[in-house]
């Protein structure tokens, strides 16, 4: 069995994660069955929640205040900082490790390597794979503690981690991993080619409600409108509803919380998205270029330099 240790601060985690999870399940070899873990919710669910509420507000109303705390966690030992908090996930992993006994771990969220270094005695341990999901601008946590193997999106930043002396024998360019469905056929009843944009409206209110004015024209000339809100539906209820209901009805389709993201990016020719790690691969998986609508500071500010490096999209100013 293979441990994947993850946590809901920011979807990439998480989507590297159950990615992973899938993709082992998909192999069909018993021997490579995943249990994904989000060690806070599992051990403090409600601290979690808190935690996971008062990152998602600081990063979408307060960048400025996330640019110093990010930049602050990475001159201290995170560890040193959370104290009790510490112990207690560490007592919980340790617990996780003796009931089941995995045979490797897999860690998506940089805080792991540090509760794990007092845990795992050498040549007793199971290996630790610790996937980094940003992209050239690699926040110090992911290495001021050690994993046997480092897997990153490209070569970029391969090249960072082998700056910082991570040996190169220990880092694998693999991308960045998503659902196993963007490596299956669209399905037969979809029209040909591609039509409309995807919207992931994720900003604060008033910006969100400036781009679907900027997108009332091509919804009015014909230019069909997909806006996935996800976890931000409630947040922008009313700013949504008002837009939906001045437009044609086939024109736009507003989605909450879905699980086809594949097969939306595929069958649509753009997305409208932030600068996050997760969504930037799916849409290079999808092969559909992006606009990006925000960067968060310091932590997807890479992801959004690797894309426009590429030319697989474009900065939206608005």
């Amino acid at each position: 069995m293979i441990l994947i240790l993850t946590a809901g601060f920011g979807d990439g985690h998480n989507t590297a994660a159950q990615s992973l999870s899938l993709a082992l399940q998909k192999s069909g070899r018993a021997a490579d069955s995943a249990l994904v873990v989000d060690l806070f919710e599992l051990t403090l669910p409600r601290v979690a929640a808190l935690l996971q509420s008062a990152y998602q507000t600081v990063i979408t109303h307060c960048p400025a205040l996330w640019r110093w705390a990010y930049d602050w966690l990475g001159r201290r030992p995170l560890g040193s900082q959370l104290g009790t908090l510490t112990g207690v996930l560490q007592s919980r992993l340790r617990q996780l490790l003796a009931e089941h006994q995995p045979r490797a771990l897999v860690s998506t969220y940089p805080f792991y390597s540090t509760l794990l270094a007092p845990l795992r005695n050498p040549g007793s341990a199971p290996p630790l794979f610790t996937v980094v999901t940003d992209s050239v601008s690699v926040h110090p946590s992911w290495t001021a503690d050690p994993s046997d193997y480092y897997l990153v999106a490209d070569q970029e930043s391969a090249g960072v981690l082998q700056q910082r002396h991570i040996d190169s024998e220990r880092v694998f360019v693999t991308g960045f991993p998503v659902h196993p469905a963007f490596a299956e056929p669209l399905p037969e009843t979809l029209p040909q080619g591609r039509s409309g944009i995807l919207y992931l409206p994720s900003t604060p209110a008033r910006h969100v409600a400036a781009t679907l004015e900027a997108l009332r024209p091509l919804v009015l000339g014909g230019t069909h409108l997909t806006v996935a809100a996800g976890k931000h539906r409630a947040r922008l209820h009313h700013i949504l509803t008002r837009f939906t209901d001045s437009m044609p009805p086939d024109g736009i389709c507003l989605l909450g919380w879905t699980s086809q993201m594949p097969h939306l990016l595929r069958s649509h020719e753009l997305v409208i998205c932030k600068a996050g790690g997760a969504i930037l691969h799916e849409a290079l998986a999808a092969r559909t270029p992006a606009v990006i609508d925000y960067v968060v500071p310091g932590q997807e500010e890479g992801n959004a330099e690797m894309l426009l490096k590429h030319q697989c999209a474009l900065r939206s100013h608005c």
